[in-house]
């Protein structure tokens, strides 16, 4: 069943319990990267040794579950820019971990975010698009996506950590957004063919390991150097990189035509100002 309203709700769920296993995996991240475990020589492996990590995954597991719901009834031009949102939850989280209050400037751009996400949802109202695209669009996607994330991971090793985090946070965000894509595509085979289908299916074997792999490159983000660092960069990243494989890939589109765009755009550079903005107090 095709429901846009439905996606919405469930697609807010995501975001709400994404934010929590963002601030308790970051928690752990803080506590580890300054005192490296020595058992472990790495402060990543450190970080899977301590129980809160596990339940920050626990908690981004569950949104991921909640956001194949969503894509189960809308269109990823819908769920995305809705998943966005997670900063919003994230802000007065950290805000209650931290001891501190959200400022009259953090509720201003909030709501800013807000208004830009419903303009692309509502103004844009998404089509759906092609269940199964040929191979050949996928071979081109993914091709480009690993060269340029490959390009990305080596020339980070080059900076120092705080530079290294935004680099790991955009190439997280870039893998997020080929997760999201390929999640639709598995929704729409399970739909159509069931768990058999599945298991024949490359697309879930291929979301399985990117999604382990986005899981790893966005700890290591996050104890290269401060939440704000990295949280800009990954939040945005995906988004943007869902969006265009949703068009190039999937064939999904936004109803709009002229200067109806316009709106589209100013609405797409609120959003990603907004949430720079916003990734970055809320972490200061």
């Amino acid at each position: 069943m095709h429901s846009n309203a439905l996606a919405v709700v469930f697609a807010l769920l995501s975001a709400l319990t994404i934010a929590w296993g963002t601030v308790l995996r970051h928690q752990t991240a803080e506590q580890t990267s300054g005192d490296p475990d020595d058992a472990h020589g790495s402060p990543v492996l450190a970080s899977l040794m301590r129980p809160r990590w596990w339940g920050g995954v626990l908690c981004a597991l569950a949104g991921y579950g909640l956001q194949i719901v969503a894509l189960g009834f809308g269109t990823l031009l819908v769920v995305q820019p809705v998943l966005v949102l997670s900063l919003m939850f994230t802000l007065p989280l950290s805000a209650r971990f931290d001891g501190r209050r959200v400022t009259r400037a953090e509720m201003f751009w909030a709501g800013l975010l807000t208004v830009a996400v419903g303009v692309l949802v509502i103004w844009g109202r998404p089509l759906p698009g092609i269940s199964v695209p040929p191979l050949s669009r996928w071979f081109i996607a993914v091709g480009v996506g690993v060269a340029v994330m490959i390009a990305l991971s080596w020339y980070a090793t080059r900076l120092v950590p705080r530079e290294q985090a935004l680099i790991l946070g955009l190439i997280t965000g870039a893998i997020m957004g080929y997760v999201a894509v390929l999640s639709k595509s598995v929704v729409d085979v399970f739909v159509t063919d069931g768990v058999a289908g599945l298991l024949v299916c490359w697309e879930f074997y291929s979301l399985i390991a990117a999604a382990i792999i986005g899981t790893l490159v966005q700890q290591a983000s996050f104890n290269a150097g401060d939440l704000k660092n990295s949280l800009p960069a990954m939040t945005i990243a995906e988004p943007i990189v869902a969006f265009v494989l949703g068009y190039t890939i999937l064939g999904e589109k936004f109803q709009v035509a002229g200067l109806g765009w316009l709106l589209m755009g100013t609405a797409l550079v609120i959003m990603v100002y907004s949430t720079v903005v916003l990734s970055r107090k809320g972490v200061d």
